[in-house]
């Protein structure tokens, strides 16, 4: 990717003493890992055996979380009218929706890295939620940004972040750092990172046509294939393997 399109460079490599399985961080922002689409959801597929019931759970405690949430802000927004208000309420749907998000994220990385999970982990997020949602609207920031200079730029930093808030939780990396790290590593295979998300998107759709039935297997296929990834490009903390 064109380095017009570069953001400010931080310190990104700190000291290990012991590298994980997988990837690393220092690995992860040199590129030097490895996936294919079809090896990550092929793997995934194996690892909802056992995982499915959880996950599933997660995802409908997540969504009634939110449609709850929604219905909330639109009975204050009918009683106030007011603009102050509606800004507000927004900004606390985005800091709810992201921090259990990110704990339906966690769990899956449990699956993925070999480990089990509890309903319990979709809430494990909140002792990092600050950080979470700086990362959040600082991601929003940059992607807009983008989008102004010709869309392009948009896209690419949309994908390239992915992966920042996750390290921003599982390896307690400051906003920035994460960021920066989450875009070294994603640009050195951004095509195929998005050819993994345009897959499983195609897969989720087709799932979800016979009345959504197929969505029970291909959701937490593709929440722990999404985990896969970060675990193959970063690796992951012993901190996490222990809660596992």
């Amino acid at each position: 990717m064109n380095d017009v399109y570069s953001t400010p460079q931080a310190d990104l490599t700190p000291d290990r003493g012991n590298r994980p399985k997988w990837g690393s961080l220092e690995d992860g922002i040199n590129g030097n890992y490895e996936f294919t689409i079809g090896g990550l959801i092929s793997e995934a597929w194996q690892r909802t055996k056992g995982a499915k019931l959880t996950i599933n759970l997660a995802t409908i405690i997540y969504m009634f979380v939110l449609v709850g949430f929604n219905i909330l802000m639109q009975s204050v927004l009918k009683s106030t009218g007011s603009i102050g208000v509606f800004v507000l309420l927004q900004l606390i749907f985005a800091f709810v929706n992201v921090i259990l998000g990110m704990g339906v994220f966690m769990i899956g990385l449990h699956y993925a890295i070999g480990g089990e999970a509890s309903l319990g982990q979709m809430f494990s997020c909140f002792g990092r939620s600050w950080q979470i949602f700086l990362c959040l609207i600082l991601i929003y920031l940059m992607v807009f940004l983008g989008f102004i200079l010709l869309i392009i730029p948009g896209i690419y930093l949309g994908l390239a972040y992915y992966l920042a808030m996750p390290l921003v939780v599982e390896k307690k990396m400051s906003v920035w750092k994460a960021m920066e790290a989450s875009r070294k590593a994603i640009t050195k295979r951004w095509f195929s990172v998005f050819g993994l998300f345009i897959v499983l998107g195609f897969i989720n759709l087709i799932a979800a046509l016979p009345l959504g039935i197929g969505l029970i297997w291909t959701l937490p296929m593709s929440v722990i294939c999404f985990s896969m990834l970060y675990r193959n490009v970063f690796g992951y903390e012993q901190s996490t393997l222990e809660a596992a």
